[in-house]
């Protein structure tokens, strides 16, 4: 494994993000054992919207930062999906980083 790589308990090969090395290793399973790492449960909400994202993902080949994010839920799923709180409510950490890794993208480029 290269400098940056890890590879966590039950979970294929990572970036220094935490993000999926190959995204053909991405399942349901995979990303409920991702969002365990962070104390997330994925429930209903979480997986509309890591859904979104793996969409968003296999449209365009590249994950949307947070504005983006916002823009793009707003316009697919509704305005009271699209907001920061909503998102943060959901995703603490960083949503847009949290649901790209969940949904098996890299992180996103506009994302610290």
């Amino acid at each position: 494994m290269g400098v940056g790589m890890r590879k966590a308990p039950d979970l294929p090969a990572l970036d220094e993000h935490g993000h999926l090395l190959d995204a053909a290793d991405w399942s349901p399973q995979v990303a409920e054992r991702l969002a365990a790492k962070d104390d997330l449960e994925l429930n209903a909400e979480h997986w509309e919207l890591i859904n979104f994202v793996r969409s968003y993902h296999a449209d365009y080949d590249t994950a949307p930062g947070m504005r983006l994010l916002v823009a793009s839920v707003k316009r697919r799923l509704g305005p009271d999906k699209a907001s920061s709180r909503y998102l943060y409510r959901l995703f603490p950490d960083s949503p847009a980083r949290q649901l790209a890794c969940y949904a098996g993208a890299p992180k996103p480029v506009s994302c610290i």
